[in-house]
């Protein structure tokens, strides 16, 4: 009889853990069970600077304005890659825009013979490359904007722009950090743009010349940076130590740091990357999208139960035992 009673109470446990668990309703990977909608391609003319700016844009679904987060894809990459971020974020209710950076972009390397890509790629990380996709984030907002509101256009009246984030990895991570509070220079916030409210940076990395808290100490908007044990890069000198020397120059204030255990360069991309020694981690991927929704719930839509998970115990959810969150 006792261990009947015990078993009962064993059960009445779980439930209540369950009921619980259900209360507090927030799981950042759940989505929409409808088919998820064809992306759009389109292509942003920036007459300033006669240069075309191809952009891949994920939509939701509904008819009503949505918050945007936009993507910028790394050295050698398109508006194609990392496509898993782009149908998560869109399953849950943003326009994910991915945009293509001519100059640094699969041009720098496609239609190069094999024994010449290396060099092809290391010439494109520059900082005339750089400059080019640090201005390439304010044209296509400027353009985003002009066609909100065009009535007949197929993002006509589809986004928030009260509500935008930014997002990237690798060379693009250079341009998240760039246009979302970086300072260059002197401590001159040259790039900022401050219709950005929140970003998250994939394979951060200080600047190789000057002081990180220089650099970062200005930073404004919430930052979600993102690494890996292994994340190192054969272009660059990125190493280990400059992607973990950013969050410690970061003010207080929604800033996060997630280390990956054992996780290579290529963690954030949709495939393995030259160079890749060790077997690639399916719950990377699942770590990368639970963390980086919550944040942009958080952040853009004011979830307080995206706050309450993130800043919680829900990451251990999806954590393995050495990955490492901190906040601050």
């Amino acid at each position: 009889m006792r261990q009947a009673m015990l078993r009962i109470f064993a059960i009445g446990v779980l439930a209540a853990r369950g009921v619980e668990a259900q209360a507090s309703g927030y799981d950042p990977l759940v989505v929409s069970s409808q088919a998820a909608r064809p992306a759009v391609d389109l292509t942003i003319d920036d007459t300033r600077r006669g240069r075309l700016i191809p952009i891949r844009v994920y939509l939701p679904d509904g008819t009503a304005p949505a918050p945007v987060v936009l993507f910028s894809h790394g050295l050698g990459g398109s508006r194609t890659g990392s496509a898993y971020l782009g149908q998560h974020w869109a399953a849950r209710g943003y326009v994910a825009v991915y945009v293509q950076h001519p100059g640094s972009d699969e041009s720098v390397w496609k239609d190069v013979p094999q024994a010449q890509r290396l060099a092809a790629l290391q010439s494109a990380a520059s900082m005339q490359n750089t400059l080019l996709r640090l201005r390439d984030i304010p044209a296509v907002l400027d353009q985003l904007t002009r066609w909100n509101a065009e009535r007949a256009h197929p993002l006509g009246g589809r986004l928030d722009l009260s509500r935008v984030g930014m997002s990237g990895h690798s060379f693009g991570a250079v341009t998240t950090q760039g246009v979302s509070g970086q300072r260059a220079g002197r401590g001159i916030v040259q790039f900022t743009d401050a219709r950005l409210k929140a970003a998250v940076i994939m394979s951060p990395s200080a600047p190789r010349n000057g002081d990180a808290q220089q650099a970062f100490g200005g930073v404004r908007v919430p930052w979600m940076l993102m690494t890996g044990t292994k994340d190192l890069s054969i272009i660059g000198d990125a190493d280990l130590a400059s992607r973990l020397a950013v969050y410690p120059a970061l003010p207080p204030g929604s800033k996060y740091e997630l280390v990956l255990d054992n996780a290579e360069h290529s963690a954030f991309t949709d495939t393995a990357l030259p160079g890749d020694r060790e077997p690639r981690n399916p719950n990377h991927h699942r770590v990368i999208l639970a963390l980086s929704t919550a944040f942009w719930d958080a952040c853009l839509r004011g979830d307080a139960g995206a706050r309450a998970w993130l800043d919680g115990d829900g990451p251990r959810a999806v954590l393995e035992p050495k990955d490492r969150l901190q906040r601050k």
